[in-house]
């Protein structure tokens, strides 16, 4: 077992395979005088490895992923990919899908450029996920939630792709919505050895899709 620095306690996840996505010392705040969001944060997730990330809302989960993703840049500590600095050019081999998936897409384009906007879907991983033609000709505006998820998801898995963190993907979703997408994103990091954070609050999902449970430790002035 190692400890982290930021007080949590993990497998050794070198075990599980290469090292793909790390935190190294992570510390963000949005303006010098406010209360630190994060505070020293420490997480490896290697190839293959679905890692839980769990807290109450308002701790800090969203922020970190978006420092994962390249979206936030940390005040102190980095984030390495395989080792290196994450890439900030070209095609980001780390993705993240969102809650809020209205949020993610552009709503003056219809969904057949929005899901051609990265790489092209294979064609079985549109059925898989239950997306139909009909929808490849409407406005953002025009779909559910869940109908908008399965763009946001199926755009995101790429040939390219190697790690997806997953923000608290299902929380607004129905059950029999949220159970086809996990079944599609289980089938798909099983098979490609994809490397996955799935943020949430919700322990019981954590540990029904993840090899493993990281908590992230409370602290004055978190939030998401």
């Amino acid at each position: 077992m190692q400890n982290n620095t930021d007080g949590t306690t993990e497998k050794d996840s070198s075990a599980a395979g290469q090292i793909l996505l790390e935190a190294r010392n992570i510390s963000f705040r949005y303006h010098r005088n406010s209360p630190w969001i994060l505070k020293n944060i420490n997480l490896k997730v290697a190839a293959g490895e679905r890692a839980g990330l769990v807290g109450p809302s308002g701790h800090g989960k969203t922020t970190l992923s978006k420092i994962l993703a390249g979206y936030l840049k940390p005040e102190q500590g980095e984030v390495l990919w395989k080792g290196k600095p994450l890439p900030l050019s070209g095609y980001c081999p780390v993705q993240m899908i969102s809650q809020h998936p209205e949020q993610a897409v552009n709503p003056r384009w219809k969904m057949k450029k929005i899901l051609r906007e990265c790489q092209e879907p294979e064609e079985e991983l549109l059925k898989r996920m239950g997306m139909e033609e009909g929808w490849m000709e409407r406005w953002p505006i025009e779909l559910s939630g869940g109908e908008l998820q399965r763009f946001c998801i199926a755009r995101v898995l790429g040939p390219e792709t190697e790690f997806l963190i997953c923000d608290e993907i299902s929380t607004m979703l129905d059950a029999i919505t949220q159970a086809q997408i996990w079944e599609v994103l289980l089938t798909e990091a099983e098979k490609r050895n994809l490397g996955m954070l799935v943020i949430t609050h919700n322990p019981a999902l954590a540990e029904k899709v993840c090899t493993r449970i990281i908590k992230l430790p409370e602290a004055d002035g978190m939030f998401g």
